[in-house]
Formats: C-alpha cells, sequence, structure tokens
C-alpha cells in the first residue's frame, strides 16, 4: 500500500468535483501566483463579477485562487464549489483561518469582518471568468487548440504539438498525459484541470515562449465550466461513441455538451472549427457552425477538405495520398490503425488552419516518435507482440482488435477490464467487442474503486455465451500473466484500458500499476526460467 499522499488522490480522479480533493496548478515554491507579477486588488478581480449579494471587505490585494481550502495562502480568493461528495462551503471557516481575503460562494455566509464575501448564481462559472482575469488572459496571447471526442484526443494532441514544434512553433500541452508548461513537464491529475489550473498553466506557458497550446477539452471539462471564456483558435471534433453515459445520461445529452465547445456556449465561438466528416456528428455540427466559424474539414469523405486517399496499412504504420486545397502528398505515418488516419488528419488540419506549410508539415509525420500508452509496444525478448492501449471504450476496443486480428498470423489475445463507478452500461458491449475478435479473452480489474468488482463482472457477463473463450480473473497481474502464458510465436497480446496509466484504484486507496512494467517484468521472468529450464 502506498501513504496518505497517494490515497489522496483517489478524490481527484473520480467523477464529479470534491473540493478538498482538487489541486492547484503546477506553481514554483510556496504560496501565490508565480505568474502574476502585479497583484491585483479584490476591487480589479472581482469587482464586475455578477453577483446576488456582498458584503465585507473590498480593497485587500489578491495573492493567488484557490478552491482547497488546505492551499489557501495569504491574500487568497476562495471558491467554496458545491460538490457530489462535500461541499465548499463546509470550509469556509478553515479558508479564513488561513487567510483568504474573499469568499465566492452560491449560498449565503454571515458577514465576517476578514473577508470579503459574493454570493454568485453559479460558482464555477464565476471562478473560470475570475481565473482568466486574475491570470490576464493567456488565451488572447496564446494559439489555443481545442480538441474534443471519444476517442483520440491524445494522440492528436502529441501529434499536433509534434508538428507544429517541428515547423517552428513553440507548443505547450494540458491533456491525459502531460502537462508541458513550455519549461518543465509534469504528469497530469486531469485530462481537462480547472479552470485556475488551467489558466495558471497557460500564464506559465506563455512566460517559457510558448506561443500555441493544445488542449484535451473532455464533455466533464466543458460540462463543469473549467473551460469557460477560452478563447479558441482552432476546436477540433474527433468522432462521439458511447462513453460517460452515467455522466451525461444519454448520448445525445453527451453531444450537445460537446457542440457547446462550437456554437458559443462555452462563452466564445472558435475562431476556426475543425470537423471530422466520416463521424455522423462531425456533418451535425457542420451545419450548426457554418456561418459563425472559419470550416475545416477532414476525413475519407469526398467532401472532406483535408482528405486521405489510397490508404494502404502494414503492421508498421500506414501510407496514404494526403489533398488538400492546395495540393497533395503521399505521407507515410508509424501509427497503426485505420482509425490512426483519422488521427493523422486532425493533427495535420490544426497544422494547416495554423498557417504551417504542408509541404513542410507532411514529412514530419514519419518522424512521430507515438504516444506512451497508445499501442505501445512491451519487447523483452519475447516471439511475440505484446501492445499496451489505452482502449476503454466498446468502439475503441473493437478498432484496436479489429486492426491487429488483420496483422496477426496467429492467436489474439486480451487482457482488459471495465472502470468500477462508471457507465455500466458500456460494460456488455465492451465485452462483445472483445470476444468478436480475439481468440482468448481475460476480463479483470481495471480501477474498481469503491464498485464491488463482482457487480463489474456481472455487467460484463451479459455478454457472454456458453461458449465464449473468457476467463474472469480478479487480479490483474495474474491475468496478464495468464494471455502470456498462452501466447507464442505467431500470436499477439494486447492489454487494453490502462494505457499510461500508473496506478489501480481500489476504494479510496490508489496502488501502482503499471500494465507496461508489468507486463516487462513477467516477460522477464518467463523468459529467465525458460532459459533454466524451470516452468512458469
Amino acid at each position: 500500500m502506498i501513504g496518505l499522499g497517494y490515497a489522496n488522490v483517489a478524490g481527484f480522479l473520480s467523477y464529479g468535483f470534491e473540493p478538498r480533493r482538487s489541486f492547484s496548478c503546477p506553481r514554483e515554491g510556496g504560496g501565490g501566483s508565480p505568474v502574476v507579477k502585479k497583484k491585483p486588488k479584490i476591487s480589479s478581480v472581482l469587482g464586475d463579477l455578477p453577483v446576488l449579494k456582498r458584503h465585507g471587505l473590498s480593497d485587500g490585494t489578491v495573492t493567488d485562487l484557490c478552491l482547497d481550502s488546505r492551499r489557501v495562502t495569504p491574500g487568497a480568493i476562495f471558491f467554496a464549489l458545491p460538490g457530489i461528495r462535500t461541499d465548499g462551503c463546509f470550509y469556509i471557516e478553515e479558508a479564513i483561518d488561513r487567510g483568504a481575503v474573499a469568499i465566492v460562494a452560491e449560498t449565503p455566509q454571515r458577514p465576517n469582518p476578514k473577508v470579503a464575501f459574493f454570493q454568485v448564481e453559479d460558482a464555477r462559472l464565476a471562478m473560470a471568468q475570475v481565473a482568466r482575469k486574475f491570470f490576464q488572459r493567456p488565451d488572447e496571447d496564446v494559439a489555443v487548440h481545442s480538441i474534443t471526442g471519444t476517442n483520440g484526443k491524445t494522440t492528436v494532441s502529441y501529434l499536433a504539438r509534434f508538428l507544429l514544434q517541428e515547423t517552428g512553433i513553440r507548443t505547450g500541452m494540458v491533456g491525459t498525459i502531460e502537462y508541458d508548461l513550455g519549461e518543465r513537464t509534469v504528469p497530469s491529475f486531469r485530462t481537462t484541470p480547472e479552470a485556475i489550473e488551467l489558466y495558471g498553466m497557460m500564464a506559465q506557458m506563455k512566460a517559457s515562449g510558448c506561443t500555441d497550446v493544445v488542449v484535451e477539452s473532455s464533455s466533464h471539462g466543458i460540462d463543469q465550466k473549467r473551460m469557460f471564456g477560452l478563447h479558441s483558435r482552432t476546436a477540433t471534433f474527433l468522432n462521439l461513441t458511447q462513453d460517460h453515459l452515467d455522466y451525461h445520461g444519454s448520448l445525445e445529452e453527451y453531444f450537445q455538451v460537446k457542440c457547446r465547445l462550437f456554437n458559443g456556449d462555452n462563452g466564445q465561438v472558435p475562431e476556426t472549427v475543425i470537423l471530422n466528416l466520416d463521424d455522423p456528428k462531425g456533418k451535425v455540427l457542420q451545419d450548426i457552425v457554418e456561418g459563425k466559424s472559419r470550416l475545416i474539414t477532414f476525413g475519407e469523405d469526398p467532401e472532406a477538405m483535408i482528405r486521405a486517399e489510397e490508404v494502404e496499412m502494414s503492421p508498421e504504420g500506414s501510407t496514404m495520398k494526403i489533398i488538400w486545397p492546395e495540393g497533395s502528398a503521399k505521407v507515410r505515418s508509424p501509427l497503426v490503425g485505420r482509425y490512426n488516419v483519422s488521427n493523422v488528419l486532425a493533427a495535420i488540419s490544426i497544422a494547416y488552419a495554423r498557417g504551417r506549410e504542408m509541404l513542410h508539415v507532411l514529412p514530419q509525420v514519419a518522424r512521430f516518435p507515438g504516444v506512451p500508452g497508445r499501442m505501445e509496444k512491451i519487447v523483452a525478448g519475447q516471439d511475440f507482440p505484446v501492445l499496451v492501449d489505452y482502449a476503454h471504450t466498446d468502439d475503441a476496443l473493437r478498432n484496436a482488435l479489429q486492426m491487429l486480428r488483420g496483422v496477426t498470423k496467429g492467436n489474439l489475445y486480451v487482457v482488459f477490464g471495465c472502470g468500477g463507478d462508471r457507465d455500466r452500461s458500456k460494460r456488455p458491449a465492451m465485452t462483445r467487442a472483445a470476444l468478436d475478435y480475439a481468440d482468448h479473452v481475460w476480463a479483470t480489474a481495471d480501477n474498481p474503486r469503491k464498485e464491488d468488482l463482482g457487480q463489474i463482472f456481472s455487467d460484463m457477463a451479459q455478454a457472454v455465451s456458453g461458449e465464449d473463450p473468457i476467463s474472469f480473473v480478479e487480479d490483474r497481474r495474474r491475468a496478464i500473466s495468464l494471455a502470456l502464458d498462452k501466447a507464442g510465436e505467431g500470436d499477439c497480446v494486447l492489454i487494453a484500458g490502462k494505457g499510461h496509466e500508473s496506478f489501480q484504484e481500489y476504494g479510496d486507496t490508489v496502488l501502482p500499476f503499471d500494465d507496461r512494467l508489468v507486463a516487462a517484468e513477467l516477460l522477464q521472468i518467463k523468459r529467465v526460467r525458460h532459459d533454466s529450464g524451470e516452468t512458469t
């Protein structure tokens, strides 16, 4: 078991929001924002905020913004946000004791001579507006490229950043795996961070010389107004498949949240909208944004502005002819799988929208080093491929296995699980996708969180018939070991669902677990035992 610090991570890894389990933006040193040199007064930061009621002091100096009472430092504004498990208002007194100079909340509070109080209708909206102002609107000084979609956000973000940087644009990144702040890179703790963190990071990127930033825009981030008011130079829609229905309720509600990034309901209309015409919802969005923004479309659809033709797939990647309004060229991509053709087109479209010369951009695609935990190969001397991938929806899993089925001469084996406290309706669909393509499936734990693993397995088993080749194994390490034991020359093993993640969540505890390290270790042990004549 890991210590208390890691256990605390469980809160912000869960859905929704828990004020005492969120983190401020990465900072150098102690309290206060390192990128706001001239500290403003309360009146200049909160003075034009629409309020229901206000009382108390109004001329104090603001040094920081916080939504976690434990991280409040003298001079901070504390946002007491309502949450699923608790309410930030419970911690107002703690924030005041730690030196907060102002409180923003949705419920009325008793006057306190130590602080200014602002009652607002929507505390999240207020926090986004104040954060953008406090950090001096960094999104107006860097070109923001927002990317949304059920699958592919991370791959497109990495590739877009790579292409922009290779063509001379220093580019930061906010995403699922890491936050690239320009001068330093830190591990990600949430795909789309809270508004304070997001605008704070952009201010750091600007200070370090970045002129662009790619932002993975999750549906939760959009719905919870973490990105509200963000000025996007480009906003890209990749696709929409079933996911997060436990949060959004229906696929249509899920789509409507995504639409906010494009139609102005997120506070601003993007300068350029980039849409995937191969996805039906991309064409729906095309009608919605027509005339509001510059429009660039991509796909294999013959009507796409930037499209791929003559696509040829191989175990090493793909080649394709890319056509854009001013020309065409052959492109080689190291990314495996037909779905990655769409990801390549999306990243190219972002570079095109940014005004980069396509004949300079396209050759760089072949040099892309890939993305951690996305079809990542594990090599430890074995005579069969072992791949780790983040595929955690039925569509992503089906695409991955369909691609591997086409390049695997022998048997295809898959290890995967379904997350606890998440959309139960997608569990049978994911299981069916695995069974449709794999020769044997090991269903196992994948962040059970506070849900009973037996219940998760029961939901998955709804898609299983009597003869289906599936084993339910509670211990993920054991499941991976069994799959590796069964594989031989010509076979292929896919370990899906966690990708780059380095932990497993059980209840309120986070334990270290990295599919890549576990697979490499098991392969090494098996090779040593094989060489010594031992049985595994």
